[in-house]
């Protein structure tokens, strides 16, 4: 992409972003701490959005100690304190004494509700109270995000939800981060595009999906966590024409 595309594309991120502060405030980007999300919180604190579109991480008590880094990172880049969110140590307990510290391996079922107990229940902790939510999500990022839109209705959280970078390519996230010096996961060096808890995660090989290092063992068509998914489908249910 051209430099004058890249920059077109910024402001029409940047737009979206302002029209989220200003009309589905207040809102929230639930941040990864990966490199998508690294670019949202560029342009959320640079634009000064952050007392109507917050930051918060889901801290699973499971990931890399680089990405939990992050956080201390983005403190000292922009004094800015991202709120961590982290599961219920009783539920974490109960799911590991009834099943194994591992069990996500066994199956889908075990896994999506590991998923459930430390990502799924703090999420909803987060969201209360908000209007509408955000995430670093693009199409092509895999099969299951082919269809994504820039603004969709999030009807199992009962809010609109945006994903500003959906038409954003691998190379558009990292030419902004080298033209704007914005911190990222070391991860992202050591070949990891995508990046979940720590066992669930690895490196991909040159030619692979830039997710096939995600939950590596299931088949793509299952690999989503259940942050954009309801009753066992991807929450596509409306979008709208700003996509």
């Amino acid at each position: 992409m051209s430099n004058q595309a890249l920059q077109e594309l910024i402001a029409k991120t940047q737009a979206t972003l302002e029209r989220i502060a200003a009309e589905y405030a207040p809102a929230a980007l639930a941040s990864s701490l990966a490199a998508e999300d690294m670019v949202l919180t560029d342009l959320i604190l640079r634009g000064k959005l952050q007392d109507r579109i917050s930051i918060f991480t889901l801290e699973t008590g499971r990931l890399h100690k680089e990405t939990v880094g992050m956080i201390d990172r983005i403190r000292a880049t922009y004094d800015y304190e991202v709120a961590p969110y982290r599961p219920q140590p009783e539920a974490v307990e109960a799911y590991v004494q009834k099943n194994g510290a591992n069990a996500f391996y066994d199956s889908v079922e075990l896994r999506k509700e590991c998923c459930h107990i430390r990502k799924m229940e703090p999420l909803n902790r987060a969201l209360q109270g908000k209007a509408s939510w955000v995430t670093g999500q693009r199409r092509a990022q895999s099969v299951t995000r082919a269809e994504l839109h820039v603004q969709e209705r999030d009807e199992a959280h009962g809010m609109e939800k945006f994903n500003p970078l959906a038409d954003w390519s691998e190379q558009d996230v990292w030419d902004y981060i080298r033209a704007n010096d914005v911190p990222y996961n070391p991860l992202h060096d050591q070949g990891y595009p995508s990046i979940g808890c720590e066992p669930c995660t690895r490196a991909i090989q040159p030619g692979e999906d830039i997710r096939a290092g995600r939950w590596w063992w299931e088949n793509p068509d299952s690999k989503e966590c259940g942050l954009h998914v309801v009753d066992g489908k991807l929450v596509r249910i409306k979008s709208h024409a700003a996509s």
